[in-house]
Parts: C-alpha cells; structure tokens; sequence
C-alpha cells in the first residue's frame, strides 16, 4: 500500500503538473474521469479483444496505461478538494485499501463479484464506473495486481514520469529549445536508470530524481 509520504508527494507532483497545463485547472473543472474512461480503452487495446485474429498482451504498455489513469484519478481527487492538497490526501487514503481490496462492487443495480472477472471485464468496469463519475480505487487495484504492478511500482514509475514531465517543462520543452536526446539515449531511458538508483521510500525521491535529471541532462 502506498504510505501518507508516498500520497502526499504524488498529490504535490500532480497539483504541480496541473498548474503548469493550465493555471487555472481547478476553475476549469476538466474532465479527468472522461480521462480515465479513454485510458482504459487504450489499455484493452494493448491486452487484445479482437476474437477474429492472433494477439499477444503488452505488460509493459498495460502498465504504462495504469500510470496514466492514475494521473486522472489524482486530478479528479485534487478537483473535488477544490485544489486543497491536505483534504485531498485524506480522501485519497480513505479510497486506498488497507488490506486486500473489496472482491465485490455494485454497478447498475447489480453485485458483480470481480473475483470472477477477467482483466478485460475489469477495464470495462472501470470505465463504466468513471464515466459514471465513480472513483474504484478497489477495482484499479485489483486491475493492478491483473498488470503485475505492485503500489511500490506505481509510485516509482508515477513519480518518475511527473518529475520528467516537470523537467521538461522547466528546460524549454513548450519553447521547442528542450534536448530530448543525448549520449545517443532518450530522456526517458536516462530517467530509468536513475529511479533505479534511487530509493524510492525516501521522502526526497522526487527532489533526488529531478536534481540527477539536472546532472545528467547536457548544459
């Protein structure tokens, strides 16, 4: 399970991120569960539907579509607390199961028992649920244990992509003056290496992963 630390960090990072989009994000109320609904789409189609002929699931794609609902889930989170990071905390932690998530869940007046769904069903439930304008942190959770990612990962890999979004931004990514490639390697996979080596529980994860990035990154 993630700690308050870990919450609390993944709310400033996406609070952050949100600003820069648009610094009036809370007044502009944006869909972010619509967002949900769209990832989760996108995640079917890397597992595969298509009856009518051969295809092999992308874990790794799977994942990456799980971090992305997760940004969402945080937005729609940050939006009902009207922007205050404290009450949004406490809301996210009452969301998060404690122990092993809630096997059932009721949804168009009905008890679908998710022990009995598979991982494609799952993603369906959870658009339905977001369109629906529910957050099921229980279902995400278990679609998470469905992709393999534990709540450990999707903190290192959420934080890891926030923190080079941010990067980006600060270096003149919107100014078209930011290098996405040097020593022959996207930034992305510089930005691997460098969560690898650090420690995630740490609570300056974030501030390490950036101050590497600014190492490493070409002056």
């Amino acid at each position: 399970m993630l700690s308050s630390d870990q919450a609390t960090t993944m709310l400033e990072l996406q609070a952050t991120m949100n600003s820069k989009v648009d610094s009036d994000w809370i007044n502009a109320k944006y869909p972010y569960l619509r967002a949900v609904a769209i990832e989760g789409a996108e995640a079917i189609e890397h597992h595969g539907w298509k009856w009518w002929k051969k295809q092999q699931k992308d874990l790794a794609q799977l994942q990456m579509e799980l971090i992305d609902i997760w940004h969402f889930f945080l937005s729609e989170i940050l939006l009902r607390a009207e922007g205050d990071q404290e009450e949004a905390l406490q809301l996210l932690l009452q969301l998060i199961p404690d122990t092993k998530p809630e096997k059932n869940i009721w949804f168009d007046g009905k008890e679908i028992n998710l022990e009995g769904c598979d991982l494609i069903s799952k993603l369906e439930l959870l658009i339905a649920t977001a369109i629906s304008q529910r957050i099921e942190i229980d279902l995400f959770s278990m679609i998470m244990d469905d992709c393999e990612l534990s709540w450990g990962e999707l903190y290192s890999q959420y934080v890891g992509k926030n923190v080079l979004n941010i990067f980006r931004q600060d270096y003149g990514y919107k100014k078209g003056t930011y290098i996405k490639i040097w020593d022959g390697r996207e930034d992305n996979e510089h930005l691997v290496d460098i969560i690898d080596s650090l420690d995630p529980k740490n609570t300056n994860f974030k501030e390490a992963g950036y101050s590497l990035l600014q190492k490493a990154y070409p002056k």
